[in-house]
């Protein structure tokens, strides 16, 4: 039996993990700002605690996972799954409109990390599992600074993989592709005011938005359960991307990588200080 702590666990990923997790006996901390909608959803159970929680607020971060340790004494896999979009332009996107998703998505993350870690570090065991995107990855035009959070947290993700290996602690970063939640809905995703001269970049990533939301390929019941067979991994991954359309732009982009480091090698090369040179 494992016990989760989710976070944004009152829909979408976060509300079906909590569920898979359940229906197989294990002990969940779902948190969300309303927690009542967590229990309405899945029902009263003793391996379930809902608690309220703004990840952006620390001092609330530190709160939930002190309750979720005195009901259940331990926590064994967080999942960092709390965040939201935002469609635009770099040059859309308000001040205050970075701020505000730098705050959930990247600060939110830091905060519920460094309020578990310790636990994890007591019991000197645990898995610390990240949600990023494709667009954690792969950057796209509309998405950049949405995208930008996400690589700010496969950044986080690597560095703390190395920091607490020896601590017995595993940390993993998912990249989903494209699944059918409610991701494009208002409810998830912020939009930016718009630039005409940004219509044919940015004004075709919006309508293309608009049309596959809840036709994306992926499905996010088996999401879930792939979240249980990555929390069950002796040896789990640093990356690990789901969705056909993922995989294709994760090997899409280290073609092009690799290849534009090859035609570029001789002045990349070209750098490095004449000692370094005769020491190699």
């Amino acid at each position: 039996m494992k016990t989760w702590f989710i976070t944004g666990a009152s829909r979408g990923f976060g509300l079906l993990i909590a569920k898979v997790a359940l229906a197989r006996g294990d002990n969940v901390i779902a948190t969300a700002r309303q927690p009542q909608s967590i229990v309405a959803a899945l029902g009263a159970s003793p391996q379930l605690l809902a608690v309220p929680l703004d990840v952006t607020v620390e001092g609330a971060a530190i709160a939930a996972a002190e309750q979720g340790l005195a009901r259940f004494g331990r926590i064994d896999v967080l999942v960092n799954n709390a965040g939201y979009g935002l469609l635009g332009a770099v040059e859309e996107a308000s001040a205050d409109d970075v701020r505000r998703i730098y705050e959930t998505n990247v600060f939110g993350v830091l905060n519920v990390t460094r309020a578990v870690l310790p636990a994890m570090r007591r019991q000197g065991s645990g898995h610390v599992i990240n949600i990023s995107s494709i667009g954690g990855y792969q950057a796209y035009h509309g998405w950049g600074v949405y995208g930008s959070t996400k690589f700010a947290v496969e950044g986080i993700t690597e560095a703390l993989a190395q920091e607490v290996q020896p601590l017995g602690i595993h940390v993993t970063v998912v990249e989903p592709g494209f699944f059918r939640t409610d991701f494009l809905d208002a409810s998830s995703l912020s939009t930016s005011a718009e630039i005409s001269d940004y219509a044919e970049t940015v004004g075709a990533m919006r309508r293309f938005a608009a049309d596959a939301n809840h036709q994306q390929p992926g499905d996010p019941l088996k999401l879930a359960s792939a979240m249980l067979m990555l929390a069950d991994a002796k040896q789990p991954p640093l990356r690990l991307a789901l969705g056909s359309d993922t995989v294709a732009r994760v090997r899409a982009k280290n073609a092009a990588v690799e290849q534009e480091l090859t035609t570029w090698m001789s002045l990349s090369l070209s750098t490095d200080h004449e000692a370094a040179r005769a020491e190699a």
